[in-house]
């Protein structure tokens, strides 16, 4: 309602209360979650650099040029990533959709060859983390290509995972779990079943998992 610098600005104090201070403290508590799952994943509550995302938008593209986004979106990195591009897992929160999200977005293009030729050549582990997922709750997200890309089988049983761009397996969450203890057992539970689908991807990019 409100989206312009002036206003922002005059209000600071209030999303320092009520959204950094919060972030804050929730990515501290889930940074032992993630590294009980994996040691190699961090929780790093830092107002810059660390796991929750930018409030500011990129406008140079854009018609959009309003600054500030409005949600929030917090990454859980592996210990070697420094951008939103490698695995990790995801909690967004906004006023229209609440959801969880683990895997890769738009990996750069050597990583996505590796992606892509490891479910090529090791369809079964990839199925089965799929299959654990799908179970669970979750769903394949993100982009993909219309044909499958130059080099792989159109016929392989992982044809429609390797033409994808994003490897993302997301839910949606209930709204409330956000105001209550609740939370954090959630998505313990959620980032537990997505864990071998994220072994498989660290495994893909030569990765500790």
């Amino acid at each position: 309602m409100n989206n312009e610098r002036a206003w922002f600005e005059a209000h600071r104090d209030d999303y320092e209360k009520s959204v950094l201070t919060p972030a804050m403290a929730f990515i501290t508590e889930m940074d032992e979650v993630v590294r009980s799952i994996s040691p190699h994943y961090r929780g790093v509550a830092k107002k810059l650099g660390g796991s929750l995302m930018r409030i500011y938008r990129d406008t140079r593209f854009g018609h959009d040029k309003t600054p500030y986004k409005t949600n929030i979106g917090i990454q859980f990195r592996h210990e070697s990533a420094n951008d939103v591009h490698a695995p990790g897992w995801y909690v967004h929160l906004d006023l229209n959709e609440c959801f969880v999200g683990a895997g890769a977005w738009h990996p750069e293009p050597a990583d996505l060859l590796k992606i892509r030729l490891s479910h090529a050549e090791h369809p079964e582990a990839w199925s089965k983390a799929l299959a654990l997922a799908t179970k669970s709750g979750l769903r394949s997200a993100g982009e993909s290509l219309q044909k499958s890309p130059k080099g792989f089988d159109p016929a392989h049983p992982l044809a429609e995972e390797i033409r994808r761009k994003d490897f993302l397996l997301t839910a949606n969450l209930d709204p409330e779990l956000f105001l209550g203890r609740e939370l954090i057992p959630e998505l313990q539970k959620r980032f537990q079943t997505t864990a071998p689908y994220m072994a498989a991807l660290c495994g893909a990019l030569g990765a500790a998992f």
